[in-house]
């Protein structure tokens, strides 16, 4: 989990909106301000790696990912998504995968280890094989679920 901070990036870098990824962009309530902000699939210039960029409603920017760890994930670059939708507000997820890598039933997910989505949230996820997640904000942090 890391804090907010638009300092994530460095300021020489030129971002450029994925021209790989389709969607490239979505859009949601993130920090639970009920304004709308955008989520952009980009890549960084210097690191020719992709992430995200965040434009909260204020006009606040946060980025993961452009070759920096993202959420301590063990990854750098996020070219390989090709599924990226919002997951809305109140949804119920949980880490879906246990410490070995085996999937976890939803029968066998004990309550205390489910999270009630406190505001949108973002999914990326391998288009034909396993592997991904969901990003979300809660205490002015980012969380990461995984999802298989």
């Amino acid at each position: 989990n890391i804090p907010l901070s638009s300092n994530e990036i460095d300021t020489n870098d030129t971002i450029i909106k994925s021209k790989i990824h389709t969607p490239n962009f979505i859009t949601g309530d993130i920090d639970g301000d009920t304004k709308i902000d955008s989520i952009y699939i980009v890549k960084g210039s210097k690191s020719q790696k992709y992430g995200l960029e965040i434009i909260l409603a204020n006009g606040k920017k946060d980025y993961l990912g452009m070759g920096k760890n993202i959420l301590g994930r063990g990854f750098d670059d996020i070219e390989w998504v090709g599924i990226f939708e919002k997951v809305p507000k109140g949804e119920v997820c949980w880490n879906n995968t246990d410490d070995e890598g085996e999937i976890i039933m939803p029968e066998d997910v004990k309550e205390e280890n489910k999270i009630k989505l406190p505001n949108d949230a973002i999914f990326i996820h391998q288009a034909e094989s396993c592997g991904g997640g969901i990003i979300y904000w809660e205490n002015r942090k980012y969380h990461w679920i995984q999802q298989e």
